[in-house]
């Protein structure tokens, strides 16, 4: 048993990257320190980009240097100096981590057939079990051109893999596990079979191939033909190129030849193809390409440039100085790379590996016990994990957004929810195509629309005419986003509602407070952060709604923040907080806090709830020894109710910056159903974690 893997191939160009970042990601939710080590590098002229992508996971804190064994030259001048490097570096990174991802050579070294066996001789000297991949490409390292490449039968990758695992064994490396990647997607369980004959002792998995994976970016793309981006949006250059269009022919043949996501070269000098192409893509009637390389390096005419800009496209022109022959050439020939910059990449490739990985029986042929530390990044793969096991549909109104759309394709591509977005279908979809996003699986609804607004007026005009709203009101107030997106959550056609990064949070929940309205038993809405700490999660409440809550709105807050603690599996142990503690202060303040803390007594008996208290006593075990050496609460507490707004919006960003914890919300609770709101400063992670969280909330309440 080892606590490390080692991923090699039997060729290059296999997709190795994605198998590492999949089994990184498996076992950083597994162990809290995760390291990343190559033996021999890529390149000593320019850093290894699947190295640093390995580096850019939340899961991994090494620098670059210490992850790099030796370079070919080393492996060349003196194969026996330089595995015993290669084991003294790797012996440093190991030292310092619970398990280790080794990613094998890439096969970029000239001439070197026994490269595998040699992977295997590292191998075996590190003690790492082997993940061997194989590709399912017909020509995975021979001129493989863009889309070109055939998929390999059941039986040829038998036998690749006979030839593979008989150089491991001569090297005496373990065998963990066979993935076949890239491999035929109408085929995948008879190629399993095939491989399974030859290696009975091991599982295997077959991944299927994925276009997008191996399309390279357009400005992968740029790069290849030396190019300049003169017109477009610099942040479409990380869209997939997914095929190449010469135009060397007139506008009316090459408009029917457009395919999605494709890159067209074309002559700098043949403006009227170009204006044709550009004008192409303001329609619906034609596919949305990737963009346009013009070749030869002619400067466009004035007058052309004025009319491309009066345009106002986002589609990336790229000038280049080469010929037709050679940029199509260079194109044709470039790879695609999983680099950190592409989100999409990114996603397909971890939802690939979720999919069709074991990722339990994988780790479980690891030597790596589950800590119990909980750190931010396995609390936020818990909610992605909990809400995919139970999946709810959830409503973005803010289809406006790129970060709302970046945010959906992910939780789409990690199969965590169902979606629906609210915007204008081809507005949203044309945005989601130029930001290289899979959105197919969404359902993308108007506000306007005319059967659902009719519906929601009336029950809108129900639900408030005891307040005077009339229905022409209704008719109005129903097209706001937030309130078609709460009427979607009342009426049952969403399970909860995610909201409030272009919007105030007023405007997010106000709409719940009239339609959807408070459980029995609540008085209020309230809210908590879950505060992700290097090894554990709190909860702490409320910090983001009530301004001077009640001692009885006090211990709603508590009783709600415990109901919550327990949706995200943390056991509640609840401190009622004060600026004294015990029977040692007096006041006001601390008045409200004991008489809030006898009413979460009073409803809830068996819940270990403490009252007033110190948040150093409720947080610190050496502390709370010395001032309330009996109490279940005082030093272990989970669940931190502080006494106002002021208190404890201050308190929860204090420890997030200070500490370094990473602060999940604000949760709402206390509705009905489940509405939330997000900050307008909220990254794409948040946003994807909130809606987690909202589905969660639905399938647990």
């Amino acid at each position: 048993m080892s606590r490390s893997i080692y991923i090699t191939s039997a060729e290059g160009h296999t997709g190795k990257s994605t198998i590492a970042l999949g089994a990184l990601d498996t076992l950083s939710h597994e162990v809290k320190r995760v390291g990343v080590f190559r033996p021999i590098a890529r390149s000593t002229v320019e850093r290894d980009y699947v190295v640093e992508l390995l580096l850019e996971h939340d899961g991994v804190d090494l620098d670059y240097d210490d992850c790099i064994g030796v370079t070919y030259d080393d492996v060349h001048a003196d194969p026996d100096a330089a595995l015993a490097t290669i084991v003294q570096r790797y012996k440093a990174v190991e030292a310092q981590c619970d398990s280790v991802v080794v990613l094998g050579s890439d096969y970029t070294d000239v001439g070197s057939p026994t490269e595998l066996s040699y992977n295997a001789r590292i191998a075996a000297n590190l003690g790492a079990p082997v993940l061997l991949v194989l590709g399912g490409r017909s020509d995975q390292g021979n001129g493989e051109r863009l889309g070109q490449a055939d998929p390999r039968t059941p039986s040829e990758m038998r036998q690749i893999a006979e030839l593979a695992l008989l150089e491991l064994r001569e090297a005496h490396a373990g065998l963990l596990a066979i993935v076949a990647n890239r491999a035929d997607p109408d085929s995948l369980d008879e190629i399993v079979s095939n491989i399974a004959t030859v290696a009975p002792d091991v599982p295997v998995w077959a991944i299927p191939e994925d276009p997008y994976l191996v399309a390279p970016t357009v400005g992968t793309i740029m790069a290849a033909v030396d190019g300049t981006l003169i017109k477009g949006d610099p942040e479409l250059l990380s869209r997939e190129a997914l095929g190449v269009v010469i135009a060397g022919m007139s506008m009316e043949n090459v408009l029917p030849r457009l395919g999605e996501g494709a890159v067209l070269i074309i002559a700098a000098d043949r403006t009227e193809t170009l204006l044709a192409v550009l004008l192409s893509q303001q329609s619906a009637a034609f596919p949305s390409i990737s963009g346009v390389v013009l070749n030869g390096g002619f400067p466009l005419p004035e007058p052309i440039e004025q009319l491309i800009d009066g345009l106002k496209l986002a589609l990336p022109i790229i000038s280049t100085k080469w010929g037709t022959y050679d940029t199509a050439v260079r194109i044709t020939h470039t790879r695609g790379k999983l680099a950190a910059d592409s989100q999409r990449k990114f996603d397909a490739a971890l939802a690939a590996f979720e999919k069709h990985v074991d990722r339990e029986e994988l780790t479980s042929r690891l030597d790596v016990s589950k800590t119990d530390v909980v750190t931010p990044l396995m609390f936020e793969y818990g909610l992605l994990s909990q809400a995919r096991s139970n999946r709810r549909h959830i409503v973005l109104p803010e289809g406006d957004d790129d970060r709302v759309l970046r945010a959906a394709h992910t939780l789409l591509a990690r199969e965590v929810a169902e979606l629906t977005i609210l915007g204008e279908r081809f507005e949203v979809m044309a945005r989601a195509i130029e930001l290289g996003l899979d959105l197919s699986k969404a359902e993308v609804l108007s506000p306007f629309d005319p059967v659902l607004s009719t519906r929601f007026a009336e029950e809108y005009h129900r639900l408030r005419v005891h307040k005077g709203v009339t229905i022409e009101q209704a008719r109005e107030i129903v097209t706001d986003v937030s309130y078609f997106g709460t009427m979607m959550v009342h009426l049952g056609l969403a399970d909860g509602m995610v909201s409030g990064a272009s919007h105030t949070t007023a405007h997010t929940i106000r709409p719940g407070f009239e339609i959807i309205k408070t459980k029995p038993d609540t008085s209020v809405v309230s809210s908590v952060f879950l505060m992700a700490l290097e090894d554990r999660v709190l909860v702490y409440g409320d910090c983001a709604v009530i301004p001077d809550p009640t001692a009885e709105q006090l211990a709603d807050i508590a009783i709600s923040s415990t109901a919550t603690a327990q949706q995200f599996g943390i056991e509640p142990r609840v401190a009622m907080l004060s600026y004294s503690t015990g029977e040692s202060g007096s006041g006001a303040d601390v008045e409200k806090v004991r008489e809030a803390t006898a009413l979460v007594r009073e409803r809830m008996p068996e819940l270990p709830v403490e009252g007033p208290i110190q948040y150093d006593a409720a947080a610190d075990a050496a502390v709370a020894a010395t001032k309330m050496p009996e109490s279940q609460v005082a030093g272990r507490a989970t669940v931190f109710i502080f006494p106002d707004l002021n208190t404890g919006n201050n308190t929860y960003k204090a420890v997030q910056r200070s500490a370094g914890a990473v602060a999940i919300g604000p949760v709402l609770q206390g509705l009905n159903k489940p509405i939330n709101d997000l900050s307008r400063g909220a990254l794409v992670q948040d946003i994807v974690n909130t809606v987690a969280i909202t589905a969660i909330q639905a399938a647990t309440a």
